[in-house]
């Protein structure tokens, strides 16, 4: 439920954001501005905003394909006693990784008063590879077509973020997905470090 709320409020915002210019850049994040005039929201709101409609639904496709599932193991976590408030952790993992994959712009940008940021792919990131740590080989439709591993899709999906970012050109935010894709992997074990043991187990067993 909350991953649809989540996905609901976006389609919403970044529609409106895109006829909407000024409301777009006050709610994009500019860390010149959020930091010399305090303006600390953009750090949360320019991940409810996408540049176009392609932008906005691949991020929010697979928010709903990962994003439901995550959900769900957190309610089993809670019912079985191993996590309290799952709703309150879901939420935790989302809107932390927004903050967290925010922070390298944030400090090594703050000059840079042209600089504009703007996405959920950060937060998108830590929902996918939070789904590939509770399943590390189930099933994932690499170009949608082919099914590999979901741990081989995160290795691939880190490799080429990494090259990405390096290479640079592309107007795409590279090192913020493997920010979020570190705090995914980084909150789950934090909220149960025990679950740790749970991935290494499934990793060593594989099942196909």
């Amino acid at each position: 439920m909350i991953t649809y709320i989540i996905i609901a409020v976006t389609v919403i915002v970044s529609i409106i954001g895109f006829s909407n210019r000024g409301l777009f850049y006050k709610l994009s994040l500019n860390p010149y501005s959020t930091i010399k005039k305090n303006e600390w929201y953009r750090v949360i709101t320019h991940a409810f905003l996408h540049g176009d409609y392609t932008h906005l639904f691949v991020n929010m496709f697979v928010l709903w394909s990962f994003g439901s599932n995550v959900e769900h193991i957190f309610e089993m976590l809670y019912t079985q006693g191993l996590i309290e408030h799952y709703e309150l952790n879901y939420l935790l993992l989302y809107f932390g990784a927004i903050i967290f994959s925010s922070i390298p712009d944030v400090v090594n940008r703050r000059n840079q008063y042209m600089y504009n940021s703007i996405g959920a792919s950060g937060a998108v990131s830590a929902i996918l590879f939070a789904s590939i740590f509770f399943n590390p080989w189930g099933k994932i439709y690499f170009f949608a077509v082919l099914p590999i591993p979901s741990i081989l899709f995160g290795v691939l999906y880190v490799w080429y973020e990494t090259y990405m970012g390096k290479k640079g050109g592309d107007n795409i935010n590279h090192f913020a997905h493997l920010w979020g894709a570190l705090y995914g992997v980084l909150f789950i074990i934090a909220m149960r470090p025990n679950l740790l043991l749970g991935f290494i187990s499934a990793l060593m067993n594989p099942s196909f």
